[in-house]
């Protein structure tokens, strides 16, 4: 859409976007985090667990080699031997590959979160074309994939070169111990060197965990135009939700024209407000308001309890107070029952001629709060 449009990607990533791109598999996501936490557990790990692990693997050995004659020519004590063997190995092992498991599940959340994408791991036949690939190859990110793999391997040789002068005397004494301590040491200092090893690569990792996530922001930007195509597919366009909320309009009306015959009085303004009032003494705490409108609506109001021999009575200042400080089906205000109680009172009062008539009835003054009065 940029390059069609000649738009370009100044848009913050809309929330749809976000989830379409997480729900495709599209997340953040650090190789070299990833590796070097393994790294990292892998070596501490070994340290913790060095000698349960050596002197495990030396009871192997040493079980292994002394054999009876016997079970030297016996095929099947031997396949049961070596099962068992395996079996002892990789409960040893097992400690160190739960935690390398648990680490790499992990530390993948920790960036961009679960996720599990079908359609990431689904097969794409345009994953196989060779130009595509020679394309990423040469492309700006597989320049950066480059740089860092020659950044990780001088790195880690520098630091391979000082380990081994730091402990080359170290090394060199190796020959003059007694084997088994010799083993133990040996491994060790392989141990110590991994760990120091995997280091020095969180140098590497903390310029690839910003760079991932700025680079994953900026794949998801936007275009104005796709903002405003996404708005219009998710909200819909706004000729059709004008069409909706004028729908809407016209339903609520309709079902409040329906409740104008039940009300007890209507209150005018005369002519620019009408407000239908209903008072039930055995369900309501006060009179309550089942239809307003202003203009054409107030008419329609009028016409309607014209119609339906309700009372149709004018009060401005009441019916102004009214129509500005409630909703429909709101019960009035406190500062109003007065002047609503005297309203019901006097209509009430007329006898059933003169409340059946279509003349607007006249009403004396009632009293308005301050606080309720609208010009």
């Amino acid at each position: 859409m940029a390059a069609e449009s000649g738009q370009e990607k100044t848009e913050q990533p809309t929330p749809k976007r976000l989830e379409d791109s997480r729900k495709k598999g599209q997340i953040a996501r650090s190789r070299e985090l990833n590796t070097t936490a393994i790294l990292l557990a892998g070596g501490g790990g070994m340290i913790f667990m060095g000698d349960r692990i050596m002197g495990g693997l030396r009871d192997l050995l040493v079980n292994g080699l002394s054999l009876e004659r016997d079970v030297l020519f016996n095929p099947e004590s031997m396949l049961l031997l070596f099962s068992s063997g395996v079996a002892d190995a990789l409960l040893l092992l097992l400690p160190l590959f739960a935690l390398l498991t648990v680490v790499a599940l992990l530390v993948p959340m920790a960036m961009g979160g679960f996720s599990f994408s079908v359609d990431a791991i689904s097969f794409k036949a345009e994953k196989l074309d060779p130009i595509k690939g020679l394309g990423k190859i040469f492309a700006w990110r597989g320049i950066v994939e480059l740089l860092k793999a020659l950044a990780k391997f001088i790195i880690v040789a520098a630091v391979v070169v000082l380990y081994l002068n730091i402990n080359t005397n170290k090394l060199l004494h190796l020959g003059d111990l007694p084997i088994e301590i010799a083993l133990v040491e040996t491994a060790y200092l392989i141990f110590w060197g991994f760990l120091f090893t995997s280091c020095a690569l969180i140098v590497v990792t903390l310029i690839d965990v910003p760079f991932q996530l700025w680079d994953h922001k900026k794949q998801l930007m936007m275009t104005l135009q796709e903002v405003k195509d996404e708005y219009k597919e998710t909200d819909g366009r706004p000729e059709v939700k004008q069409h909706i909320r004028k729908m809407q309009m016209e339903m609520a009306e309709r079902r409040m024209m329906q409740e104008v015959p039940n009300a007890d009085v209507v209150i005018t303004n005369p002519t620019h407000y009408a407000v239908a009032l209903k008072y039930d003494q055995t369900s309501m705490g006060a009179p309550r308001v089942v239809a307003k409108g202003a203009d054409l609506i107030a008419a329609e109001i009028r016409k309607v309890a014209a119609e339906n021999n309700v009372p149709v009575a004018a009060a401005p200042p009441l019916t102004r107070a009214l129509f500005y400080s409630t909703e429909l089906n709101d019960e009035i205000p406190a500062g109003l029952y007065l002047a609503v109680a005297q309203i019901l009172a006097y209509v009430y009062q007329l006898d059933k001629k003169s409340r059946a008539s279509n003349d607007e009835i006249t009403l004396p003054d009632v009293p308005i709060p301050d606080d309720l009065q609208h010009d």
